[in-house]
């Protein structure tokens, strides 16, 4: 199907910018709505997160999150069009996590050259995530990237192009239902 640059550019443009949004998952309609939602409600899952960080599974969208993150330097054989042109290939990574397989997912360019910086960037980061996909970053970066993410990043699935999104997928499925003890049947 040939597809005009025209209508490209539409699609990405409207009716908004972009192809993803953050929806709320609880509903703030009163004032005890947002007492639960921020303080002084927040504090009792801050508390038990913090006294066993396999909580954060079961108060937080941590389970059910990913980050698409590239510096954009190896973009679906556009080449090294760099961190900000990549955006709208992961924002449309992102949009597949969501309508595949019903998981939140944030594109995360990282403008850093520098080998360790772009690691310690995403290390630095990754407590926000189940799941970290690396994308479209040149070789043989991508792999030294992905060796040392995945030994710094304890608690966070680190997957990389070659395993793509399954990887993810399993690794949330496994931290949000293997953590709590809950049936993939419920749900």
């Amino acid at each position: 199907m040939k597809i005009s640059p025209k209508e490209s550019l539409d699609y990405h443009a409207n009716p908004k910018p972009g192809k993803i949004e953050i929806n709320i998952s609880k509903n703030i309609k009163t004032k005890k709505d947002l007492l639960l939602a921020y303080t002084p409600g927040v504090s009792y899952p801050v508390n038990e997160i913090y006294l066993n960080k396999d909580k954060a599974y079961e108060y937080t969208n941590k389970g059910n999150l990913v980050g698409v993150i590239t510096n954009g330097s190896s973009v679906l054989g556009l080449g090294n069009v760099g961190p900000l042109a990549s955006k709208p290939v992961m924002e449309g990574k992102a949009m597949l996590f969501k309508k595949l397989a019903n998981i939140d997912a944030f594109d995360i360019e990282i403008t850093s050259k520098d080998d360790q910086n772009f690691i310690d960037t995403v290390c630095n980061i990754s407590p926000t995530f189940g799941g970290i996909n690396l994308e479209d970053i040149k070789s043989p970066e991508c792999f030294f990237y992905w060796r040392r993410d995945k030994k710094k990043s304890k608690d966070t699935c680190i997957s990389w192009w070659s395993t793509w999104y399954s990887g993810c997928i399993i690794c949330c499925t496994v931290k949000r239902f293997g953590d709590t003890k809950k049936k993939l049947g419920k749900y």
